[in-house]
């Protein structure tokens, strides 16, 4: 059974003080709100982005013999992985025959945990061919160099279709890199990230215009897309970041690792908190932790 996550409109002005706002999409805000609350804080959850698989486009390239001419797969993301495994449902298996190169599943962090037995069974019933790559940091940047040299094979890039806000350089970059290390990366729209629309961030305002109203400790991004996407809405009701650190002067903001810190910045939003760790969300849950507490929020 699914577990009602709070948000902003749903507590009492008793419940919200010190609380912590995130904007994750609907598949990562459980997790996120879970590990908040063993923190003791009181999660509000306030998307600005929402994400679908679209398991169509990669079909094409999964298809015999197409999926044969590539040499990996890199997964910048679950949602990737998560497409991948719906458009990998819809065909025949194996996708690949049990004799051949190594094939390479590359993914970051936690995510990797979604390449299980069943998943690589779906692509090879010989396991021994497939090799399963993480690297040791968790960022675009690092999947791409732990790739290796690619002397000129082919790469499948299931990325994120940016719709209702500018695409980052962060998807941009990872082919590039790829391309710098010799590898041919195919780009296919596996999943759309897309904007929440203009009210997503009215529940915010709307408490922000109250007199004595709550008092935000943190608000913490995932992903430069939600920074974008929760400015992109604030300019609807006359707000914009300045606004909101006027009203909240000591809100925390904290971004999970640095390439989210990097965008948040790039769009003018100050982070005051980075994980170190960003394998998962647990890193910049802690390091949250950490700072609250050290600033008297219990």
């Amino acid at each position: 059974m699914a577990v009602p996550i709070p948000n902003l409109t749903a507590l009492s002005s008793t419940t919200v003080k010190s609380a912590v706002i995130f904007t994750t999409p609907p598949n990562y805000a459980a997790r996120l709100s879970d590990l908040l609350a063993l923190k003791g804080h009181n999660p509000l959850w306030c998307p600005t982005i929402t994400t679908s698989p679209t398991p169509q486009s990669l079909i094409p390239h999964l298809s015999p013999p197409s999926f044969s001419h590539f040499s990996a797969v890199a997964f910048p993301s679950r949602a990737s992985i998560a497409s991948f495994s719906l458009a990998a449902a819809s065909l025949p298996k194996p996708l690949l025959p049990s004799h051949g190169p190594t094939f390479t599943l590359a993914a970051l962090g936690k995510d990797s945990e979604l390449i299980d037995t069943p998943f690589i069974s779906q692509i090879c019933s010989n396991s021994q061919r497939i090799k399963l790559l993480v690297p040791p940091i968790a960022t675009p940047n690092s999947l791409a160099l732990s790739l290796g040299e690619g002397y000129g094979r082919k790469v499948l890039c299931p990325v994120p279709k940016v719709v209702g806000l500018n695409e980052p350089p962060v998807v941009p970059n990872f082919l590039d890199d790829l391309k710098s290390s010799g590898w041919f990366p195919v780009r296919i729209d596996a999943y759309e990230t897309r904007w929440l629309g203009p009210d997503c961030a009215m529940a915010v305002v709307k408490k922000g215009e109250e007199k004595g109203g709550e008092v935000y400790a943190a608000i913490v991004f995932t992903s430069s897309g939600e920074v974008e996407g929760f400015l992109k809405s604030l300019k609807e009701f006359g707000w914009d970041w300045v606004t909101v650190r006027r009203r909240w002067p000591g809100l925390v903001v904290a971004a999970h690792g640095p390439v989210t810190a990097a965008g948040a910045e790039r769009l003018g939003v100050d982070v005051d908190v980075v994980s170190s760790d960003f394998g998962s969300f647990q890193g910049v849950v802690d390091a949250l932790d950490v700072r609250l507490r050290a600033l008297g929020h219990e």
